[in-house]
Formats: C-alpha cells, sequence, structure tokens
C-alpha cells in the first residue's frame, strides 16, 4: 500500500499560483482522507514563472523523489507543454539512469515525454490521471470512475482490469471558487468502438497524448524540441514497438483532423503501425471531432487486420481511468476489457 506521495511540476507550474491554492486544498484534503502523507518536491509550488524558467530544477525534484527510500508514489501536479527541456539535466550524465528506483510514477498529456524518459530507463509507469485535474476536481468528490482507479492505485500499486465509463463529463467552462461543490453535468457514454481488426489481442502498452508527440517531431511549438528528442534518443525505434499496444489520446486543444493525420503520418514513416499489435484511442474532449479522428485514423494505419479501439477513457476527456505502461494486457474490445497482468 502507498503511504507517502511525492508531488512534482515537470512541465507547468501552475500549482504555485495563488488563484488555485482553494482546489490544492480541495486535493490535500482528499489525500489525507485515503491516508497518505503529501510532500510537495522543494520547487513544484514555485509557480509558473521560476518553473519555466528552470528546468534544471524540475530535474532535480524528480532525480531527488527517486532517491528518497521514503516515497512510494511520484504524482505529476498537471501537464504543460516544456518538460522536454529536462533531457540534458536527466540523460547527459546518466543522472535518471542512477536515480530511478521502482516507485510508482502517475501522470498524463506533457507527461507523455516523462512517461518516454522512464522508458528509456526500464521504469513501468502508469498513465491517465494527475493531482490538479484530477485529485482536486472542484465537485463534491473525485469522479466515481476517476476515483475507483486511482484508489485502487494506491491500494495495491497496480491495476488489474479496465473497463468502460458508463457516462462522460463536459468540460467546466471555468474554474473557480464557486464552482466548488458543483458537478459536472453527466452523459451517456457508448463503450468502446473496435474499428477494424480482431477484437482480442495483446501486448505491453505504450503512448500518450498525440499532440506531444506530434511536438517530439514538428517544431511548431518548439523549434528546439525535436533535435533535442533525436539527439536523446527519446522516441522509441520501430524495433522496441514490436508487439507493443500503441495509447494515442488528445489534449484540450482538440486538435484538428489535420494535425491529427500528420501526428499519425509522423508514427507511420518510424515504422510504428508494422510493429504494434494494436491501438488504443482515447476518448476525445467533449467528443470533438470524434468521427473525424475515427476515419483519419483508418485512413492513415491502411492495414485491416491492425486493430484499433476507440472511445477508451483516458486522457484529458473525463472521466480518466489509469493504464499501466511495460504490463503485459490483453483487450477484449467485444467484451469491453483491459486485463493486465500482475507488474
Amino acid at each position: 500500500m502507498i503511504k507517502n506521495i511525492a508531488i512534482v511540476s515537470l512541465s507547468s507550474g501552475i500549482l504555485g499560483e495563488p488563484s488555485i491554492q482553494f482546489e490544492v486544498e480541495i486535493g490535500l484534503r482528499r489525500l489525507e482522507e485515503l491516508g497518505l502523507h503529501v510532500i510537495f518536491m522543494p520547487h513544484a509550488r514555485k509557480g509558473p514563472e521560476f518553473v519555466k524558467a528552470h528546468p534544471e530544477q524540475r530535474a532535480e525534484d524528480l532525480l531527488q523523489a527517486f532517491r528518497d527510500p521514503e516515497i512510494d508514489m511520484i504524482l505529476c501536479a498537471i501537464g504543460g507543454d516544456d518538460t522536454y527541456r529536462l533531457l540534458p539535466y536527466l540523460f547527459d550524465h546518466e543522472q535518471l539512469q542512477n536515480a530511478v528506483t521502482d516507485k510508482v510514477f502517475l501522470g498524463f498529456s506533457d507527461t507523455t515525454i516523462n512517461h518516454l524518459m522512464l522508458h528509456k530507463v526500464g521504469l513501468q509507469t502508469f498513465y491517465g490521471q494527475a493531482f490538479l485535474p484530477d485529485v482536486c476536481e472542484l465537485g463534491p468528490e473525485m469522479l466515481p470512475y476517476t476515483r475507483r482507479f486511482f484508489e485502487e492505485l494506491i491500494r495495491t500499486g497496480g491495476i488489474r482490469e479496465i473497463t468502460p465509463s458508463p457516462v462522460w463529463y463536459r468540460e467546466r467552462e471555468r474554474f473557480t471558487p464557486d464552482q466548488v461543490g458543483v458537478s459536472r453535468q453527466a452523459l451517456p457514454d457508448h463503450g468502446w468502438e473496435l474499428l477494424q481488426g480482431p477484437s482480442v489481442f495483446s501486448g505491453k502498452i505504450l503512448g500518450g497524448c498525440i499532440d506531444t508527440i506530434y511536438d517530439c517531431f514538428n517544431g511548431e511549438r518548439y523549434a528546439d524540441m525535436p533535435a533535442l528528442c533525436e539527439k536523446y534518443h527519446l522516441f522509441p525505434g520501430a524495433s522496441d514497438w514490436a508487439g507493443r499496444i500503441l495509447l494515442l489520446e488528445s489534449s484540450e486543444e482538440k486538435p484538428a483532423p489535420d494535425k491529427y493525420r500528420r501526428a499519425l503520418e509522423y508514427l507511420k514513416e518510424r515504422g510504428v503501425f508494422e510493429a504494434v499489435s494494436g491501438v488504443l484511442v482515447g476518448k476525445p474532449m467533449d467528443e470533438t471531432w470524434a468521427e473525424e479522428y475515427k476515419r483519419v485514423l483508418v485512413e492513415v494505419i491502411a492495414q485491416q487486420s491492425l486493430p484499433i479501439v476507440f472511445n477508451i477513457n483516458i486522457g484529458h476527456a473525463l472521466p480518466r481511468c489509469i493504464i499501466p505502461f511495460g504490463v503485459n494486457a490483453v483487450v477484449d474490445a467485444k467484451k469491453q476489457s483491459i486485463r493486465f497482468a500482475e507488474r
């Protein structure tokens, strides 16, 4: 059972903004009610300007959290967009390799980059939730489906099975104190959709936010990001994808279908779709572009025998499950289940 949890800001420094401390207090109370001792790493609450300006301190927080034998779990505060800048401070002198220990690491969105970093050094990680978006939910409680998986991870150190959520939630229009205790609008969901291929397939899952993966290859957001990712061999080669299951989910920026297509084409050029055993795709936030994404996935992948399962409750749409990376998984789209071996 997890007892001590460290919170890190590896991308955005919003955790330190005075205007959101009411949210932080909600999350802290919920973690303490679960019997957890919460440790904010030294620079996690320094604020957006400091965190943006000091990637070396963000990296040091991560390294320190791994080195501390009292810490059982590392939880990301939120995503962001520039955690790639940690690469030199984690890999130039094998800092991450030398520090990493077998702890639970949980985050999503831009944290995709951190998951790929940890994949490089052999750590199994967990994708799908973060402190501010999930634990600090403004409603009366954590969303029940989200809470179920978070509590399972805290209690057991793993996830054994994922099934679909019966509902999904529209994103809030504002995150202000007057929203505390206000429930989100829930709408019925329709389960997972098998777009093509066999309904049963298996492999170890890896992937993340398609917007972030796009930025690994395209310098529109940060001109130096593709070169840094290439220098440190961040994105796995085709041979590393062999037999794996690719996970893709889209961000709150709701990328237009043309950008979504280009991101998939980058993956195709690198031989990912020829190597993997299947593709899992997260539900888009507010179901924006869902039909267009489904069409683009089938067109770009262009392999009818490769399974594609759409509308998984993972990523930026709410509620969110948690998916273990690096653990053998069996997907059964007909039975609407993903089962995981023990870590």
